[in-house]
């Protein structure tokens, strides 16, 4: 009796590190997996038909949607881990990234710019312009969270401490897919009723390239860094002033993330 008492508690320690464990590598980030998917799936509603043509060859079928998450999915792979550093850039304060590319190694902008290199290049082979594309689908959106531009000295808001609606998190996670998560909208959702653009504003949203996104961004980076503080409780209130935002960015990066495939395909 007593060594089958022992067995069914060593059974339930068992089961209850293994749920521990499966929680802790399985928190959301960049974006979450919604917000990447929303992001893939508005792109694809302005994608030229030659375009999407490609794009499906390419991908065996798959939709952009689906392969959006490819670039946090590899995260847990020691073979993949060079490409850790291609989700978010750190720009010292006060500088361009002009002034510091050089010397910063493996970044966010020079991902998105390596991508689209080798995918526009005849000579990259098949299977590596699959890589490639799925990165870019999923750094479009990273480029479009406004914490992944972030400051170095607190992790891009990770070393904010907060709680959301009781629950302990930090400023990164929230962006990245408290707000979205709370919510309680499909990708699909989120993407049909994004906000109506005219043909001339979505020319608008489109100006520019990686960098010039970049600095728009950072711009946002400021006020979501002054939206709270170490230990704030965050509840309706916060996701009221901020989601609208969310949702925004979500579009930009779709219709931007468009306006890149289409230039490469």
């Amino acid at each position: 009796m007593l060594k089958n008492r022992k067995m069914m508690l060593k059974r339930s320690l068992i089961i209850v590190l293994c749920i521990l464990c499966f929680c802790s590598f399985t928190k959301p980030e960049t974006w979450g997996k919604t917000g990447h998917r929303s992001t893939a799936q508005i792109a694809n509603d302005y994608l030229k038909n030659r375009t999407k043509r490609k794009i499906k060859k390419l991908l065996d079928g798959k939709s952009l949607a689906l392969v959006s998450t490819y670039a946090d999915e590899i995260k847990s792979d020691p073979s993949m881990k060079e490409y850790s550093k291609w989700h978010y850039i750190n720009i010292p304060e006060g500088k361009r990234y002009v002034e510091v590319k050089d010397e910063m190694g493996p970044n966010l902008i020079s991902a998105l710019q390596n991508c689209v290199k080798k995918l526009k290049d005849d000579s990259t082979p098949k299977t590596k312009k699959r890589f490639y594309l799925k990165m870019l689908v999923h750094l479009v959106g990273d480029l479009h969270q406004p914490l992944h531009l972030g400051h170095e000295k607190n992790r891009g808001g990770n070393d904010i401490e907060l709680e959301w609606f009781g629950e302990e998190t930090n400023l990164h996670r929230v962006w990245d897919s408290n707000m979205i998560d709370s919510y309680q909208m499909s990708y699909t959702e989120l993407a049909i009723n994004q906000k109506d653009i005219s043909r001339r504003e979505r020319k608008k949203m489109q100006e520019g390239d990686f960098v010039a996104w970049m600095k728009q961004t950072q711009k946002l980076t400021k006020k979501v860094y002054n939206s709270a503080e170490d230990g704030d409780r965050l509840y309706y209130d916060y996701m009221e002033e901020w989601f609208p935002t969310v949702h925004l960015q979500l579009q930009k990066g779709g219709v931007r993330l468009a306006k890149v495939l289409n230039s490469v395909f």
